[in-house]
């Protein structure tokens, strides 16, 4: 199944003073189903608020909206003061792509809210960054030059015509800038040190714009055109500098990532104990300020583990947590990933059956309620399977005499983990599936319009239940070929246990494969039903036969 796709929205608001209106934005956007706020920061002497919220793309551009229009109508730039530089009520509204959306789609969303905000709110926009019309409007700085006081008139000229909206100034709301960034990742290494003066010689060693070019004498070296040369940093996309911390007692070196596609968060941490070491430093651990993706830090682990020779086959939880540990990210305060990662700030909390202790789950789906049933187990069936093929190729990778096949063991490791993600989300899935089947035959069937939309909710309802079932099926059987090799070539000590995990697999299959075919009775569509029951069955076959030969190979292999 593919994991939801999720952006961040970090809105800037030209109120950093009038508490009634900063809630009146937060509560514009809480009020706003499929969203989360985050995170507010308001600032007196900026005279500015930074919100930042996440959730499903179009929820997201809708709460964007709905703020934008608050701020609009609530906050008057004729009489804004402050120090930040700013063109209008609603300054700057960047969307992030957090995960499983591409920043192309990113771009599209970005365009529909600039769209939406012009034609509606007859604010004059500006798109910014990925989603920029022209190359000379990437940078928010250059769109913002001149401010709200000089807009009027440079909206004037032909090359700042807006992107949409009217092309007169909103003396009100000003002009607001809309795009699609990478996530910046504010991030800081700690030094053994209270030197600024070497925390800042390890920030100019990584940091992208690197430090000046200087001659013998220490004077500056210029070009043709009288800039200054510079030897650039090691670390693309990385803004960095050296600062003391007395609350610490110790100096750091200060980053802003912004884009971990270039530098990742373990690249920098890596570059910057590279460097302090030229200079006699050491690092001591480092902090992250704000909340950060969780790709950072799985990128992270999975890099240490290979730093380590060890099997990349593991949980994303021990993934994050090793990232943890080899960062020092606890060095100084400790960190908590459920409140500092925006995935698991937006995951659902409660209700989830794989949150359950085994116990629990073994009770729930023995209690009188319908549901967790057959298809719910099926689902946890084949992540067992899977864990059992994962645990067989991680105790074989670190093997001695296998060294030679540490790559080939470890990357069956990581497919085992990918298919016990994806069934574990089957788990819940497909309790969630017969639910909607039952709140769609609780619909009111009074009128002809009631009737109709129940009836269709009920088809759609009854398709998911069927769709569930089957990709458990497919998920499970994709198993197969990762546990039979690792009774071919794992640890011949465990090769029973991969055993177990075909036969896992084979319930899995068989018990998904009655819920697609007790589903699919019910269809009128008689060509589509008898073209689910033969494809069910035909997995289900070929699964049966596949484990039949893992099995009788195992034996052969326990009779020698």
């Amino acid at each position: 199944m593919k994991a939801p796709s999720i952006i961040e929205c970090v809105p800037n608001f030209s109120e950093g003073r009038n508490d009634q209106i900063i809630q009146g934005i937060e509560e514009s956007i809480r009020k706003v189903a499929g969203v989360k706020l985050l995170h507010v920061d308001p600032g007196k002497s900026t005279n500015r608020t930074v919100v930042t919220f996440a959730g499903d793309p179009d929820s997201v551009i809708e709460a964007a909206f709905q703020s934008i229009s608050f701020a609009a109508k609530s906050i008057d730039m004729k009489q804004h003061q402050g120090e930040h530089p700013r063109m209008g009520a609603t300054d700057v509204c960047p969307l992030i792509p957090i995960s499983g959306i591409s920043m192309e789609e990113t771009v599209k969303y970005a365009r529909k809210l600039a769209e939406r905000v012009g034609k509606e709110l007859k604010i004059p926009v500006y798109l910014y960054e990925a989603a920029a019309t022209a190359a000379y409007r990437k940078n928010l700085a250059d769109i913002r030059s001149g401010e709200y006081e000089g807009f009027e008139q440079k909206m004037k000229l032909p090359e700042w015509k807006p992107d949409f909206g009217p092309v007169e100034f909103n003396t009100q709301s000003g002009a607001t800038v809309i795009g699609a960034r990478d996530f910046l990742i504010a991030y800081n290494v700690n030094l053994n040190t209270r030197s600024v003066k070497l925390a800042n010689e390890v920030a100019f060693d990584i940091r992208e714009n690197g430090r000046p070019m200087k001659d013998e004498i220490g004077k500056l070296i210029k070009d043709d055109h009288d800039q200054v040369l510079r030897y650039l940093g090691s670390c693309k996309s990385v803004k960095a500098i050296g600062w003391y911390i007395d609350e610490y007692q110790l100096a750091q070196v200060s980053m802003n990532l912004t884009n971990m596609n270039e530098t990742a968060l373990h690249t920098a941490f890596e570059e910057c104990r590279k460097a302090a070491d030229k200079y006699g430093l050491l690092v001591i651990g480092s902090e992250l300020v704000g909340l950060v993706p969780k790709k950072a830090l799985i990128d992270a682990g999975n890099y240490f583990l290979k730093k380590q020779k060890r099997s990349l086959g593991v949980s994303e939880e021990e993934l994050i947590n090793i990232a943890i540990q080899s960062l020092g990210l606890n060095s100084i305060t400790p960190f908590d990933p459920q409140k500092r990662i925006i995935e698991c700030m937006l995951e659902e909390k409660t209700n989830k059956l794989t949150h359950l202790s085994l116990e629990k789950f073994v009770q729930e789906t023995a209690s009188e309620s319908p549901a967790p049933g057959g298809g719910s187990v099926s689902a946890y069936l084949g992540s067992l399977g899977a864990a059992l093929g994962a645990m067989v190729a991680n105790l074989t990778a670190h093997k001695k005499g296998y060294e030679d096949q540490f790559e080939f063991f470890s990357s069956a490791a990581e497919q085992a983990q990918s298919r016990i993600k994806e069934l574990l989300f089957l788990v819940d899935e497909d309790t969630k599936a017969f639910n909607a089947i039952m709140e769609a035959y609780r619909l009111p069937k009074v009128s002809p319009e009631e009737k109709s939309s129940r009836k269709k909710a009920i088809k759609k309802a009854n398709q998911y239940a069927i769709d569930i079932p089957m990709k458990t099926m497919e998920t499970a059987a994709d198993c197969l070929p990762f546990i039979k090799s690792m009774t071919e070539r794992g640890n011949p000590n465990s090769i029973s246990d991969a055993g177990v995990g075909a036969l896992c697999i084979q319930a899995a299959v068989s018990g998904a494969a009655l819920n697609v075919q007790i589903n699919a009775a019910g269809l009128e569509d008689e060509s589509l039903k008898k073209s689910l029951f033969e494809k069910s069955q035909e997995l289900e076959a070929k699964t049966k036969k596949e484990v039949e030969e893992i099995i009788a190979a195992i034996k052969l292999k326990i009779g020698k």
